[in-house]
């Protein structure tokens, strides 16, 4: 029986699960919306509003004058979440091209300063990703990434880094929608492998490490 709320969420969810584990096979006929309301514990708006859902999700189709239909035994992936994931890997992109030339003259540039503020943003970030809410941990991620930008010392990098970052806030928070593995947020050591790279004056490595990083991050996504 169907008992949280929201009710035709889950009453879509109920039937999904029963047609994915073949009780209703492709092409066979629902039954009645009564018959759905009485097995569920719902009314039967609620079971019009569920079949209405997976309608949407290519699972079942309504025929006039005939009945709903099963079309599919899994739905297909939610269009909000393909566009979600498109702007997240274009975002992506962007930051490799800002943020490998950033890490590669950082590594020949960066002062005593900037490893100070290396290791600021390093432990806020560490810190936020244990137990702070969302947009607070993205918040401390992206200074991180904006102390690499600012140790390369040059203005042209930072200010397209600093325009972009709306945008790349935008696109971290949907990923962590998306990122049911909380990976993101356990990648700690490959951002200190970045600042490493950069302590250690070594802009190969600087460059190689962040494209690594970076390229990982696109891969849960994709």
């Amino acid at each position: 029986m169907i008992r949280r709320h929201p009710l035709a969420e889950q009453a879509a969810e109920e039937l999904l699960r029963r047609i994915g584990s073949g009780e209703w096979p492709i092409g066979q006929k629902l039954p009645g919306e009564t018959t759905l309301a009485a097995q569920l514990g719902v009314g039967r708006s609620t079971i019009r509003e569920a079949v209405r859902e997976l309608a949407g999700r290519r699972v079942l189709e309504s025929r006039q004058g005939a009945g709903v239909f099963v079309i599919a035994q899994q739905a297909s992936e939610d269009w909000d979440q393909v566009l979600r994931r498109a702007d997240i890997t274009d975002v992506l992109e962007g930051r490799l091209a800002i943020e490998t030339e950033a890490a590669r003259l950082a590594a020949s540039r960066r002062t005593p300063a900037d490893l100070k503020t290396f290791r600021y943003t390093l432990a806020d970030r560490e810190k936020a990703a244990g137990k702070l809410p969302d947009d607070w941990y993205v918040e401390a991620d992206l200074a991180f990434h904006r102390a690499v930008i600012t140790a390369a010392h040059n203005a042209v990098l930072t200010e397209l880094f600093d325009t972009f970052v709306p945008r790349i806030r935008r696109a971290m928070l949907d990923m962590l929608k998306l990122d049911q593995d909380h990976r993101h947020r356990h990648d700690q050591a490959a951002h200190q492998a970045i600042a490493d790279a950069i302590r250690d004056r070594d802009p190969e490595l600087a460059t190689a490490r962040t494209r690594e990083h970076l390229s990982a991050v696109r891969a849960t996504v994709s």
